[in-house]
């Protein structure tokens, strides 16, 4: 089962429309990744004081429907593959009513030192909760 972190849509989300403005699904992702990492007790804090920061590498996303104001969503993470260094995040934003995707993502992350921005490995202990079957087994629509 993948990790799902629910959001609300605001209207400072939306465009004159009403509709979710196509680049606030990236920052939905992020919110979830980074609940994510704070379900396995790695806060923003512990992160700071470890030297650890995360940069996205690369995004490669299909926007299918569009989310509008009120909408409350489903953001869903799971790890694809995981190195060292990088890992590859597998991300589905979903309508909570009905279950309609919205949007999905495959999102690569790498770990930096924070004080020096040179690449590092991701905490062992880290990767190996986020590599755990509680954060896999998630795919991605092909069309």
């Amino acid at each position: 089962m993948s990790f799902q972190w629910p959001i609300r849509v605001y209207i400072e989300d939306t465009d004159l429309g009403g509709i979710v403005y196509y680049v606030n699904y990236l920052k939905f992702m992020e919110r979830a990744r980074t609940e994510l990492l704070r379900h396995f007790g790695y806060s923003q804090q512990y992160l700071a004081e470890n030297d650890v920061l995360f940069v996205v590498t690369h995004v490669e996303g299909r926007y299918l429907k569009p989310a509008k104001l009120d909408d409350e969503l489903l953001v869903s993470v799971a790890v694809e593959r995981a190195s060292g260094v990088r890992v590859t995040f597998l991300q589905k934003i979903t309508r909570a009513s009905d279950s309609v995707l919205l949007c999905q993502a495959k999102v690569d992350v790498a770990c930096v030192s924070a004080s020096h921005l040179k690449p590092q490995r991701w905490p062992a202990n880290m990767l190996q909760q986020l590599t755990s079957s509680s954060v896999q087994q998630l795919t991605l629509e092909e069309k």
